[in-house]
């Protein structure tokens, strides 16, 4: 169904208007020179907006798979909060890099604090909506079941990914409510603002909650891919034309993604960063990666029961074909009279005959 329909529309726009602020936050790294917190101050609202537009688009998306007219209707208003919720945050952002203040964390003065205590309402109301969207969701029967496990799986991550964010709330090591005039952080074991990688701006030094908040979020985009990526591949595979098969590798990628999400977030709380993973880090990968692995060969598997039945020869047997081809060799027995009494009245005949 068309995005542009009427239970789709808020999100739709709101989509819009991050592509827009996407645009002007760009324009201003470019030329506004100012650091923030160790990195351009442009480069918070340029990453929000862009991750907001595909995260408008992809529950827009969600809401056009609603198939009745009230499962619709509550879906417009949760698609309304969320992008009601999503802008005010995003107002609060950019208005605090016009200040040349932080938006996140700070509680320098009484503006700054109540400003980044409205935005900490907006994310939980945002949350709320997006749980009220996997709701829906989840009570919508779709023909095809790999879809269905794909999306109800990314929403479910994403929810987790969205959650990270409230870990960073919490007061680090030396910080002190009412007192601070920081209380939270990204980062775990080293303050914000060190040295960090190109592009996403997570800590090279110690551990980074943006990671598993990323991660889990995208999986509302990236779960939905998977499946894309086997159909498109079906023509060409022909394991692949089984819904069945579809469904235990979605299944199979879901289960990696939440493992991976798991192993981001015990490694960012261990103040660990991303690039230099220690021996427990590692081996965990590596479970993962041989259970993914593993998992793969089992959803190949051929679900043909033809050749199930080549297979066990000694059940073969068993099957109703067989029955139902049984069947005819019965027919000629002599259920009805008639015919019961053709052989009789023939023999009678020939009998003065010879």
């Amino acid at each position: 169904m068309p995005f542009w329909r009427s239970w789709h529309r808020p999100l739709v726009v709101f989509a819009l208007s991050m592509v827009v602020l996407a645009v002007v936050s760009g324009v201003g790294l470019v030329v506004d020179d100012r650091q923030l917190v160790g990195s351009p101050i442009w480069f918070k609202p340029f990453k929000f907006s862009a991750s907001f537009v595909a995260y408008g688009l992809s529950l827009a998306w969600l809401l056009s798979l609603l198939p009745t007219r009230r499962a619709r209707r509550v879906g417009w208003w949760a698609g309304a909060v969320v992008a009601v919720a999503s802008v005010v945050e995003m107002v609060i952002i950019t208005g605090q890099v016009v200040r040349g203040k932080r938006s996140h964390f700070n509680h320098e003065t009484p503006l700054d604090e109540t400003l980044f205590n409205a935005m900490a309402i907006t994310v939980v109301i945002l949350w709320l909506g997006t749980v009220a969207i996997a709701v829906l969701l989840f009570r919508t029967r779709l023909a095809d079941r790999a879809s269905a496990w794909a999306l109800r799986s990314g929403v479910v991550l994403a929810l987790a990914g969205a959650a990270v964010g409230f870990l960073m709330t919490q007061p680090a090591p030396g910080q002190q409510r009412g007192v601070s005039k920081v209380v939270g952080a990204h980062s775990v074991g080293v303050p914000d603002g060190g040295p960090s990688m190109p592009l996403t701006g997570w800590s090279t030094t110690g551990g980074d909650l943006r990671v598993p908040h990323f991660f889990g979020m995208h999986a509302l985009q990236l779960l939905p891919l998977v499946l894309m990526t086997l159909v498109a591949l079906a023509p060409r595979v022909p394991r692949l034309r089984a819904e069945r098969v579809r469904l235990r590798l979605v299944l199979v990628a879901s289960g990696a993604y939440a493992a991976v999400f798991a192993a981001l977030t015990w490694q960012a709380l261990r103040g660990q960063s991303l690039i230099h993973p220690d021996g427990a880090t590692s081996a965990t990968a590596g479970l993962i990666l041989v259970g993914t692995v593993a998992g793969a060969h089992w959803a190949l598997r051929t679900a043909d029961p033809e050749r199930a039945a080549r297979s066990r020869p000694g059940q073969a047997l068993d099957t109703s074909e067989p029955r139902k081809a049984a069947k005819p060799a019965k027919a000629p027995e002599p259920s009805d009279p008639s015919h019961a009494s053709q052989p009789s009245d023939a023999s009678d005949t020939k009998e003065p005959v010879a």
